[in-house]
C-alpha cells in the first residue's frame, strides 16, 4: 500500500493537511508515503525570480524529508502524465494533495482527480494554504464579495483563529531506493546569468526561514500600523514569499498572534497585519470566482479603455529610468532583491497606469517575472485595485503624487539614496524632484539631468489631468482633482 503526496504551493512539513492524512493512513495500514514535486512546464510558467526561490525552497524541503528518513522525488513535465507514471512505477493506490485556487491549479485538480478516480485510485485534495477556502466566505445571498471591508467582516465571523495541524513526526516511512528522481539542478530553476547574486543577502527560502522571519517580525508588530508604510521596509513582515510557496500558513501565523495576544483584533498593529492576511484571502476569492480577472479587467467598462502603446516608456519604468526618483528607486530595488514594499508597489503601479496610461497587465506581467513572491491572485488584485479596473478598486481620481509619497514615506531620502547612488549627494528637496531644482543645487550634488540621471519621461501634472479625463469618460463621472 503506497500513497503519493503531491507537493505544489505547500513546500513545508508542518501544518500540511495532505501529508498528515497520508501519515494517518500509513499508521493504520502500514503504507509507504512518496513525497513528490512536479515542475509543471505548461503555459503558466513561474517567473525568473520565483524560480530562484523555488530551487532553494525545494532544497530545504528535500533536506527536511531526508533527516526524517524519507526522500523528495522530483519530476518535470505535465503533472497529469507524471502522476500516472508514478502510479505505474510504484503501484500506489492513493494520491493526496492540497488545493490551489488559480485557474491552472483548479483545472489540474479537476482533471487529475477525475482521471484517478476513474482508474480506481483514492484521490483526495485538502485545504492547505488559506484560513478559509473561497466558497466558504460568501455574502447573505451566497454570492462572492467584490468589496474588501464586508469580506473582511465575514472572514472574521468565519474565524481567523483556525488552529494549525500538529507537527509531523521525526521519523517518516522510507521511499523505495529504486524510485528515480530528477536532480534538483537538472530542473534548470537557477539563472544562467547571475543576476540573482544579491538575493541570498535578503532571503532565506524554506520552512525554517519562514519561521525565523515570523519570529523576527513579532516583536515589532504592534508598530505595524505606523511602520508598514515606510519605504525602507523595516516595519513589515517580509513573509509574502514564504506564504506564496506555502513554507508557512496563515493558520500558523494567526495561531502565533492569538498565542501572543488574547484579543489581537483589539491591538491596532496586529489588527492591521491580520487585515493584510485577509486581503490575501480576498485576492484568492476574487480570482477563484472570477478566473478571467488574471487577464481581463473585473470592471467590464475598462475593456475599451484607451491605454497607450508606449514601449519606450514601459522599458524606462522597468529599468528604473523614468526620471522620477522614488519610482526608479523602487524599480531598481525590485530588480536587485526580487521584492518591493507594498507602498512602493502602489506608487509605481499608479505611475504606470495613471501617469503613463500604460495597461496594468504590462506591469502585472513584469511583477510576475521579477518578484520572489509572485502570486497571480495577490498580484492581480493589487494591480487592478491601483489601476481602478477591479473589485473594490481605488477611485479613478486617486493618482499617487510620487513627490508627496517620497516626502511622506521616505522623509530623509534614505531609500532613494540607497538605490539611486547617482543622487546620493542631493539634499532632500532636490532628491525628490531633481528637475525642479536650481542649477546650483544640481551642481553641488553632481547631477546632470539627461546625463547622470534622466529627465522625467512625463510631466506629472499634465499626465494627471490626462488620466483624470480618460478615467472619467469610462467611469461616467466628472474629472476633478483630489489631494493624495
Amino acid at each position: 500500500m503506497t500513497t503519493i503526496v503531491w507537493f505544489r504551493q505547500d513546500l513545508r512539513l508542518s501544518d500540511h493537511p495532505a501529508f498528515s492524512a497520508a501519515l494517518d493512513n500509513a499508521a493504520e495500514h502500514d503504507q509507504c508515503i512518496i513525497p513528490v514535486y512536479i515542475l509543471d512546464e505548461g503555459p503558466a510558467q513561474l517567473g525568473e525570480a520565483a524560480r530562484w526561490w523555488l530551487h532553494h525552497s525545494l532544497s530545504v524541503l528535500a533536506e527536511d524529508l531526508a533527516t526524517r528518513g524519507s526522500r523528495l522525488i522530483l519530476r518535470r513535465g505535465n503533472p497529469e502524465t507524471e502522476i500516472v507514471a508514478m502510479l505505474q512505477a510504484t503501484g500506489a493506490t492513493s494520491v493526496y494533495w492540497n488545493r490551489r485556487f488559480d485557474p491552472t491549479g483548479i483545472h489540474q485538480d479537476q482533471v487529475i482527480k477525475t482521471q484517478l478516480k476513474a482508474g480506481g485510485i483514492d484521490a483526495q485534495s485538502f485545504p492547505g494554504n488559506y484560513l478559509h477556502e473561497p466558497w466558504r466566505v460568501l455574502n447573505r445571498k451566497a454570492e462572492s464579495f467584490r468589496v474588501f471591508t464586508p469580506y473582511w467582516k465575514a472572514l472574521i465571523t468565519a474565524g481567523i483563529d483556525v488552529p494549525p495541524l500538529p507537527p509531523l513526526p521525526n521519523a517518516l516511512p522510507p521511499v523505495p531506493p529504486s524510485l528515480a528522481s530528477t536532480r534538483l539542478e537538472a530542473l534548470g530553476l537557477l539563472p544562467e546569468i547571475p543576476w540573482d547574486r544579491a538575493f541570498p543577502e535578503h532571503w532565506k527560502p524554506g520552512e525554517h526561514g519562514a519561521r525565523e522571519c515570523l519570529a523576527a517580525f513579532l516583536p515589532k508588530i504592534e508598530s505595524y500600523a505606523e511602520g508598514r508604510n515606510a519605504l525602507d521596509g523595516q516595519g513589515v513582515s517580509r513573509l509574502s514569499p514564504h506564504l506564496r510557496f506555502g513554507e508557512i500558513t496563515p493558520r500558523q501565523i494567526s495561531a502565533a498572534l492569538f498565542a501572543r495576544y488574547p484579543h489581537p483584533l483589539e491591538v491596532p498593529g496586529v489588527e492591521h497585519f491580520l487585515r493584510e492576511l485577509g486581503w490575501r484571502e480576498f485576492g484568492a476569492s476574487l480570482l477563484y470566482h472570477d478566473p478571467q480577472s488574471g487577464t481581463e479587467p473585473l470592471n467590464p467598462r475598462f475593456a475599451a479603455f484607451p491605454w497607450r502603446d508606449a514601449p519606450n516608456d514601459l522599458r524606462a519604468w522597468q529599468r528604473g529610468e523614468t526620471g522620477i526618483p522614488v519610482v526608479d528607486a523602487a524599480m531598481r530595488a525590485l530588480w536587485a532583491t526580487g521584492w518591493m514594499h507594498n507602498r512602493a508597489r502602489m506608487i509605481v503601479a499608479s505611475f504606470l497606469t495613471k501617469n503613463l496610461l500604460i495597461d496594468w497587465r504590462h506591469g502585472a506581467a513584469w511583477f510576475m517575472d521579477t518578484l520572489v513572491d509572485a502570486d497571480l491572485a495577490s498580484n492581480t488584485a493589487g494591480w487592478q485595485w491601483t489601476a481602478g479596473t477591479g473589485a473594490d478598486a481605488a477611485p479613478f481620481f486617486r493618482i499617487f503624487n510620487p513627490i508627496l509619497q517620497a516626502e511622506k514615506f521616505d522623509p530623509q531620502g534614505d531609500f532613494i539614496r540607497q538605490w539611486l547612488p547617482e543622487l546620493a549627494r542631493a539634499d532632500t528637496k532636490t532628491l525628490f524632484a531633481p528637475w525642479q531644482a536650481s542649477d546650483d543645487a544640481l551642481n553641488k550634488a553632481g547631477i546632470r539631468l539627461g546625463d547622470t540621471y534622466p529627465e522625467p519621461i512625463v510631466d506629472l501634472a499634465a499626465s494627471r489631468r490626462r488620466a483624470l479625463d480618460a478615467f472619467a469618460q469610462i467611469k461616467g463621472g466628472a474629472a476633478y482633482e483630489r489631494p493624495q
